[in-house]
């Protein structure tokens, strides 16, 4: 836990220090080209993600099968674009390392062999009334009392 308030006290310095001394060696007209380029990518990827995740994820649901892969996908795209987005060149870097396919596939093995699926059965004790095979149909009477109000 104590790692993660150093990261986040410590990013920051960084990438100051960093934006201060690529800015002296390229401009800075340069380099809020760059930092708003990468920053519109990452709202790109980011919609990117929303999309095509979204279709993968339905033509593989409707081929019955569970979408685990395409949702993983879609998490490291949004990952990478918020990574984008945030100012800085450390952030830029990591959040291209996201977009790299090969490094998208590593990540995504890593993610699956520490997961371990469980599995949902319906369980048997359950009474026949109540399971979902049919559906429930109330019977009753309706009348309409609006007419009556004229």
């Amino acid at each position: 836990m104590r790692i993660f308030a150093w990261m986040f006290l410590l990013l920051p310095l960084v990438e100051i220090y960093l934006l201060i001394q690529v800015g002296s060696e390229v401009g800075a007209l340069t380099l809020v080209l760059w930092i708003v380029a990468t920053g519109i990518l990452g709202g790109m990827c980011i919609r990117y993600a929303g999309v095509a995740t979204a279709w993968a994820v339905r033509e593989r649901m409707a081929r019955g099968e569970i979408p685990d892969t395409e949702m993983l996908t879609g998490v490291l795209w949004v990952i990478a674009g918020v990574l984008l987005i945030i100012p800085g060149l450390v952030t830029d870097a990591v959040g291209f390392i996201f977009l790299l396919p090969f490094t998208k596939q590593w990540l995504i093995k890593a993610m699956h062999k520490n997961y371990r699926p469980r599995e949902f059965t319906r369980p048997s004790h359950t009474p026949r009334s109540k399971r979902p095979d049919r559906p429930t149909v109330i019977e009753g009477e309706y009348q309409r009392r609006d007419d009556e109000t004229k």
